[in-house]
């Protein structure tokens, strides 16, 4: 199936299984740029999420709990 461009110049879409080829080979040549963090960064980002998840978990809590008393103070 051809279309034209701005141009005018023909443009042929690849074929369905040219397609899966090639986004096969793109998500192999993006594996290729990870790289595997060493124990000492794992042990290290794992504590930073750990410890943000457990500080929004306080600040949430006592959001709820401000808010609740706020909330029955006024409502009575």
């Amino acid at each position: 199936m051809a279309r034209k461009t701005d141009h005018g110049e023909e443009v042929i879409k690849p074929n369905v299984f040219m397609r899966i080829g090639l986004f096969i080979k793109q998500i192999i040549d993006e594996l290729r740029k990870v790289v595997t963090p060493t124990r000492k960064q794992l042990f290290y980002w794992s504590l930073a999420v750990f410890i943000f998840v457990a500080l929004l978990t306080v600040f949430v809590t006592a959001m709820d709990f401000g808010l609740g008393k706020l909330s029955f103070l006024i409502f009575g």
